[in-house]
């Protein structure tokens, strides 16, 4: 993940302060509020990681017949990855 847990949780915390003081949000619980929009983040943050993770295990299946044709794993790579994340509805 390219942010750290505690960056993440400042990013949360800020978040919901900023949307409360707007008016955007009322909340009766703080801390409750803050976790969901901290968990929110961090699911979003780590969706690239999950993806990259998974194109991984694709090339693996695919190492020999990828061998035999001469392609390029970085290439490989960019393709499988944008195609898992168009079907992800992901924006990396």
């Amino acid at each position: 993940m390219i942010f750290s847990r505690e960056y993440i949780g400042y990013l949360g915390r800020r978040t919901v302060k900023h949307l409360i003081e707007a008016k955007f949000i009322t909340s009766s619980d703080l801390k409750a509020t803050e976790e969901h929009v901290v968990q929110a983040l961090t699911d979003e943050l780590s969706l690239e990681d999950r993806i990259n993770e998974e194109v991984r295990v694709i090339l693996e299946a695919y190492s020999d017949e990828m061998r035999k044709t001469g392609a390029q794993y970085q290439e490989m790579f960019k393709k499988v990855k944008t195609e898992l994340a168009r079907k992800y509805k992901a924006v990396l």
